[in-house]
């Protein structure tokens, strides 16, 4: 960490309160595939809860953006930890006290997920409200290392817990996951008192118009600035063509070919390994100053198809890892450089509406493409899959270079 970064309070604050809050997060995202297993043994009834929590996120995302640059990210996210720590507080008391249902999990599946719709793009709106332009870059690294440190050692704690308090009996076993819901409970609540440390730099007045007609506003600025229009209508391409369906091949890839249970873990926390250190690289590096941003993402994109096009030919876990290591650590080094440039070229007021988009790209775009890979699936076996998936990706890559001004995209000034 940069001694200024040391110095900032209000990154201090921010930092402590998300590594809590993300630790939090992974106990419920173990624990809830568990109880609902427990409630029915019935593989559709835990796609549903998945289901119900992921498509509010989507659905009110853009909404969210909206009411983010009318109230303040901060405002926003402290009033999304309180709701998620209500719904949490209530599934912990039901799992306890032997109440626990199906119908009351769906119903706050669908809270937690519709609390994550606003929390999402006043989360990423905090950093330029409080960190000054030139110590984004930094921070942005920190935070999104510790994101994926959080998803590397969260799920091992949370794993402990229900070891140790799980015993052998189902009443036990329910105990472990109650206390893993009340963890996460808690972790809300403490990151609720730390975010109410943090000193916006500046206030900006709140936005009296009407919230569809705000959200209509974000688009129109997003589609009127030629870079970010081209880079998002880029990027809304890949996450429908490709980034869904990796998320449904990686699994069918360890199942079927590998035929290791293990085997996804091991891929996947490769790939959070190469993550965290590209990461740490985007931190050191700043900017590939010899590169343009665009040229840099195509560059970096084109790289990643050619890394994915053998993935789907490998016959062991360990080829597998040396080619989840180094698709982790350019899409790592990535992360960042598309956060700082988004962060220090939108306007403080106006964001909320671009983050929300710019999620809303990936949270509500992929789904659909996991969702048609199964049909896919049908007709090209997993090999060509991925190969495909490889091949298209350099070719929109290619086709960004040479038939859009992607490549000629500058990265963004501090401040």
């Amino acid at each position: 960490m940069s001694a200024t970064l040391k110095d900032n309070a209000n990154f201090r604050w921010l930092m402590s309160g998300a590594t809590i809050s993300m630790l939090g997060d992974q106990f419920t995202l173990i624990a809830l595939p568990w109880l609902v297993l427990r409630l029915t043994g019935d593989p559709l009834s835990l796609g549903l809860v998945i289901a119900l929590m992921g498509i509010p996120r989507a659905v009110f995302i853009l909404l969210g953006g909206a009411l983010v640059d009318r109230y303040s990210p901060k405002r926003v996210l402290m009033l999304t930890k309180y709701a998620s720590s209500i719904l949490l507080g209530a599934l912990t008391f039901a799992v306890l006290t032997g109440q626990a249902s199906l119908p009351l999990v769906y119903a706050l599946a669908f809270g937690i997920g519709l609390a994550q719709a606003f929390a999402v793009p006043a989360g990423s709106s905090m950093l330029p409200r409080t960190i000054e332009p030139h110590l984004l870059q930094a921070a942005n690294g920190i935070m999104m290392g510790l994101r994926q440190l959080t998803l590397l050692a969260g799920p091992l704690l949370a794993a402990l817990i229900l070891v140790l308090e799980g015993g052998n009996g189902a009443v036990a076993s329910m105990r472990a996951l109650g206390i893993a819901f009340g963890i996460d409970c808690a972790s809300y609540l403490v990151s609720a008192w730390t975010l109410s440390q943090v000193k916006p730099l500046d206030v900006v007045k709140p936005q009296e118009q009407h919230l569809l007609r705000s959200v209509g506003e974000g688009i129109t600025m997003v589609w009127r600035d030629t870079d970010m229009r081209s880079c998002f209508l880029y990027w809304g391409l890949v996450s429908f063509f490709i980034g869904g369906a990796m998320q449904v091949a990686m699994p069918l890839l360890a199942q079927n070919t590998l035929h290791d249970a293990a085997a996804l873990g091991v891929l996947l926390g490769t790939h959070g390994v190469g993550t965290l250190i590209g990461m740490a690289a985007s931190g050191m590096l700043k900017k590939l100053r010899w590169l343009s941003f665009g040229a840099m993402i195509l560059s970096v994109d084109a790289l990643a198809g050619v890394l994915l096009m053998p993935v789907g030919a490998i016959s062991a876990s360990w080829q597998g890892m040396l080619l989840m290591l180094p698709l982790g650590l350019i899409g790592g080094f990535i992360q960042i450089a598309v956060f700082t440039w988004i962060q220090q070229r939108v306007p403080p007021q106006m964001m909320g509406r671009t983050m929300s988009i710019f999620m809303f790209i990936f949270m509500g775009l992929a789904p659909l493409s996991a969702a048609s890979t199964g049909w896919v699936l049908q007709y090209l076996t997993l090999t060509e899959l991925f190969t495909g998936g490889g091949a298209l990706l350099v070719c929109f890559a290619l086709g960004a270079w040479l038939f859009t001004p992607m490549r000629h995209i500058r990265h963004s000034a501090a401040g």
